[in-house]
């Protein structure tokens, strides 16, 4: 088909607007300005609902700071005539909730954008009915809820070409310091006790939880999982928090400290099998090659990459340090496994590696890969972090318009680098790129 396939932008976590539709009119609680903790917080008894009811939220747009040049830019450069436009729809979700229950939506909404395509006259004439699939790019979280959609479809999902960026296929400390404390880099806001609360009920960010190899420095001896996903490798004061928010916000009904144990339980269970579904996920099974996935990872930036975890008394407690934050970003020493321990400022490397890909099929990028003019951008990676500013990075929408049509680097302004490990010419990014790993 000589037009390119509609593309589908999937955010990250906390990206999407809430509002709430119980109000009229529906009043926001989520957006980039406003933050409503305690109506953003899920019901102890029934996680699909809020905990101050009555009230109905629902997902809204994107944050325009971080996807609105990215999607413009996809608009304006996928298309050759301005009378023929290449639909370039944005993807809103409540991040909240389970991916699986987001997946089904997305996999709702690729049906409504593929069937909107089709009502397009230029569409029809280049013979979209014959084959009528969607390209889609994913950020951080996105990208994850676009592997567990694939995975879930088969062998024939109606998706021609997929770009994820900074995606944690392994996971992210950060995810644990929000549940723990209430802030991270997952967030823009400062943090405070009704964040914590939210956090330690929103099964989304169980499913961030990190469980690449080398990650946990536990301490020897002290009977301490090795795996996250274990319930008894987390600080009690985890439980004893949920057991208050059930005791405050929950129906009498059972014991609190038994039940708090078991949301606790089922969040973890629910990040771990959807870890297992990604990790378990091969690109032939979905009639896809690493030639159709454009995986961008961020490193060059300081990026929490291990923590420690000590028995205190009879339980497990994280002992977050500032030495655990690492960057070795050194292309001269490439090959040097120390490279390993960096990352986007949220993302370390080794969480950002998916197992369906190979090293070599990554496309590295850092901070210094904003161009001369993007001195905002650069502001803004500063204040708010790599990871989030990411999308907004003109030579990656370059990047994505070549890779979304097949078309060469004319202007050869297109680049990337190679992860750590991979030596000089065994790089194979699935579009050809000048390698810009000693440059």
């Amino acid at each position: 088909m000589p037009l390119p396939y509609p593309v589908i932008v999937v955010p990250g976590i906390t990206a999407t607007y809430l509002r709430d539709d119980y109000q009229l009119p529906p009043e926001y609680v989520w957006t980039v300005m406003t933050k409503k903790f305690e109506r953003l917080a899920l019901h102890p008894n029934d996680l699909r609902y809020e905990a101050q009811e009555p009230a109905r939220l629902r997902s809204d747009q994107l944050y325009e700071i971080a996807y609105k040049e990215l999607i413009e830019e996809l608009r304006y450069n996928l298309s050759s005539r301005e009378d023929e436009p290449v639909p370039v729809y944005p993807f809103g979700y409540d991040w909240r909730m389970r991916l699986e229950d987001i997946q089904a939506e997305l996999d709702s909404f690729i049906g409504e954008v593929i069937d909107r395509t089709k009502l397009l006259r230029h569409y029809f004439k280049a013979g979209y009915h014959d084959d009528p699939k969607v390209n889609l790019v994913g950020h951080s979280m996105g990208g994850l809820i676009i592997t567990g959609y694939l995975k879930s479809k088969g062998a024939k999902p109606p998706v021609h070409k997929v770009a994820t960026l900074a995606t944690p296929y392994q996971g992210s400390f950060e995810a644990v310091i929000k549940v723990t404390t209430g802030t991270a880099n997952l967030g823009t806001s400062p943090p405070s006790s009704r964040e914590r609360e939210s956090a330690r009920v929103t099964p989304a960010l169980y499913y961030l939880v990190p469980s690449f190899r080398n990650g946990l420095d536990i301490q020897p001896g002290a009977g301490i999982p090795d795996s996250l996903f274990d319930v008894g490798a987390w600080q009690q004061s985890i439980v004893l928090s949920i057991k208050e928010w059930i005791r405050l916000k929950g129906l009498p009904l059972g014991n609190p400290a038994e039940l708090a144990e078991e949301i606790f339980a089922n969040m973890l269970k629910f990040g771990k099998s959807h870890r297992t579904t990604i990790n378990t996920f091969n690109l032939a099974d979905a009639g896809m090659s690493p030639d159709r996935w454009l995986a961008v990872v961020g490193v060059d930036s300081t990026t929490r990459v291990r923590l420690k975890i000590v028995k205190n008394g009879r339980f497990p407690e994280f002992d977050f340090k500032t030495s655990d934050r690492d960057n070795k970003w050194f292309p001269a020493r490439i090959t040097d496994p120390q490279c390993r321990l960096t990352g986007d400022g949220t993302v370390p490397f080794e969480g950002a590696v998916p197992k369906f890909l190979t090293p070599e099929n990554l496309v590295c990028v850092t901070p210094d890969d904003y161009g001369y003019w993007e001195i905002g951008d650069k502001v803004l990676t500063e204040v708010g972090g790599f990871h989030g500013i990411m999308p907004k990075m003109n030579m990656l929408h370059r990047l994505l318009v070549r890779f979304f049509t097949d078309a060469p680097d004319r202007r050869d302004n297109t680049w990337g680098r190679r992860a750590p490990g991979v030596v000089e010419g065994a790089w194979r990014p699935p579009l050809a790129l000048k390698d810009k790993t000693l440059k």
